[in-house]
């Protein structure tokens, strides 16, 4: 390995041998959806760049609510964006080339090199559409193994998803394809790690069982000594050796796919908080639409010391709010209809009437306004909004996706925007491309929140409307914050997996020796692959 001096790597020299080789790689799956594949892989992501290793993440497909829009313009999912961060890397499209964003249990918007093609029904996509994504993403994993000395991937749920094997694109269809070893991730904490580490295995075809080069175990509490005699036994079971023991780490619930873990939200309610600077506490009630999205503009709120944040769905938990959010969403009539069926539209016409703080965004911004027309995202036609904001909003088939820049209160902020509602600002005070009367404000800005000095005289102004002796803190950064939780998951990897066989697995592909282990899924069609020499780590394309 190249040492670079420099962490920044990527694009300026990274992974570039000169004689048409590519980097290494590893597939980070696991055992089940929110085993820790995230974080495990912005954690390997940390560590290797702190190594001066030039690294990208990237993830086939993903299917998320939470997405994030990249300097080209691009929309991608915000776990691509944070392992990006943790790779110090610029996040890109290449990362992320197929995001699903479900609008209902049956249907999602496919956003293909982050734009958006078309909705589908799963059967539709798993029936067909799914396998003609194949090469795309294939060429774009290439890429990044051509300008990285390595890639470290993502998959999606678990790889032993018989059903969905034949059209699978982010799992083993992708790690045979590439030729990747892959780490299997399980969540002890969860209890049955040691079975699923083994049905997954054994559920998977011969072809695929050789790729698969070993085990990270996943939130561990206690003596890690008692857990050896079953790794012990699990290698002597599957020939395959586990390559780390991560301790249960409070507060890391970095952006994911989906949930309600908001990143350093879990901070603050798992681990110590910092007192109030002021005599008051704030108190943020977050309206919990359905379909919500980028719910992590919340997370900058919570955090400032202070600051309280709570999803709800009931009138009365308004009642002692200080603000109340009505976040974005990805059906902005639906969750109109939401509001009104549980009576918080009541009660968000009531504090608006009593000059008490309401901010929306992007749909939250949208169902305050005074007229909805809707011919795209829910069919619906013309729609009355709330009324508390002089603005009426068309549905565009073109999806508005870019990175504003602006101020506000005095403030630089910086955003993002992605929404097919096009706003029409009819009167009111303007607000970041939004507007705001009296003590509603309305943006189409994500990420609004995270810029630190507008954070804070927002925070001001409503704890002046509220009548709360609350006094933000003058020193809290947040991407400070999120740094040091990015450090802490590389220090993770670093402190408690075998760091040199990782590096190998990296560097040189899975073990050529790994055992078949019975029943093993029946073999699949020939396997697709991509040509290529053995790259700079030795691993093949």
């Amino acid at each position: 390995m190249t040492e670079r001096g420099q962490t920044g790597g990527g694009r300026t020299g990274g992974g570039r041998t000169g004689n048409g080789r590519t980097g290494g790689g590893l597939l980070v799956a696991g055992t089940t959806s929110d085993a820790g594949k995230s974080v495990v892989t912005a954690g390997i992501c940390r560590w290797l760049v702190r190594q001066g290793v030039s690294v990208a993440p990237f993830k086939g497909q993903n299917m998320s609510l939470n997405s994030f829009v990249t300097r080209e313009g691009a929309e991608i999912g915000r776990a691509q964006a944070m392992q990006a961060q943790a790779a110090r890397v610029e996040p890109t499209a290449l990362m992320n080339p197929v995001l699903l964003k479900p609008g209902s249990d049956r249907s999602s918007q496919v956003v293909l090199m982050g734009k958006p093609v078309g909705e589908l029904s799963a059967r539709g996509y798993h029936g067909g559409r799914q396998e003609t994504l194949f090469e795309p993403v294939v060429e774009c994993l290439a890429e990044l193994r051509r300008s990285y000395d390595a890639v470290i991937c993502e998959g999606a749920g678990s790889p032993a998803e018989i059903n969905l094997r034949r059209t699978d694109i982010v799992n083993m269809g992708i790690a045979r394809a590439a030729r990747l070893p892959v780490l299997v991730v399980g969540d002890i904490d969860r209890g049955g790690v040691f079975a699923s580490f083994f049905g997954t295995t054994a559920l998977l075809s011969a072809e695929d069982q050789r790729l698969v080069a070993g085990y990270l175990v996943n939130k561990f509490r206690g003596d890690v000594s008692l857990l050896e005699p079953g790794l012990d036994m699990l290698e002597g079971l599957t020939g395959r050796r586990t390559y780390g023991v991560l301790p249960y780490a409070h507060g890391l619930g970095i952006d994911e796919e989906d949930g309600l873990r908001v990143s350093l939200r879990g901070t603050v309610r798992e681990s110590a908080v910092a007192p109030p600077v002021g005599e008051d506490v704030l108190r943020v009630a977050v309206c919990a639409v359905p379909l919500m999205s980028n719910f992590t503009d919340v997370d900058a709120l919570a955090a400032e010391p202070g600051v309280i944040v709570r999803f709800v769905d009931r009138p009365e938990e308004l009642a002692d709010a200080d603000l109340v959010i009505v976040p974005g969403t990805r059906g902005t009539v639906r969750a109109l209809e939401w509001l009104r069926e549980r009576g918080l539209a009541r009660e968000l016409a009531r504090r608006a009437a009593e000059g008490r703080p309401v901010l929306g965004i992007c749909g939250g911004f949208q169902v305050l306004g005074e007229h909805i027309d809707d011919e795209v995202e829910s069919r619906a036609g013309s729609v009355t909004g709330l009324g508390l904001l002089p603005v009426r909003v068309r549905f565009a088939a073109e999806k508005t996706l870019a990175r504003p820049t602006g101020t506000a209160l005095g403030e630089r902020v910086e955003g993002y925007e992605i929404h097919h509602g096009v706003a029409e600002v009819l009167g009111g005070e303007a607000f970041l491309s939004g507007c705001r009367v009296g003590e509603v404000w309305g943006t189409h800005w994500h990420g609004s929140l995270e810029s630190d000095g507008f954070r804070r005289q927002f925070l001001r102004r409503v704890a002046s409307a509220a009548g709360r002796r609350f006094v933000p803190a003058p020193d809290t950064s947040f991407g400070a914050l999120r740094e040091e939780q990015l450090d802490r998951l590389g220090d993770l990897v670093e402190e408690h997996a075998d760091t040199d066989a990782l590096l190998r697995l990296i560097e040189q592909g899975p073990p050529a020796d790994l055992p078949f282990i019975a029943p093993g899924a029946p073999a699949m069609p020939a396997a697709r692959t991509t040509a290529g020499a053995p790259g700079r780590f030795g691993g093949p394309v």
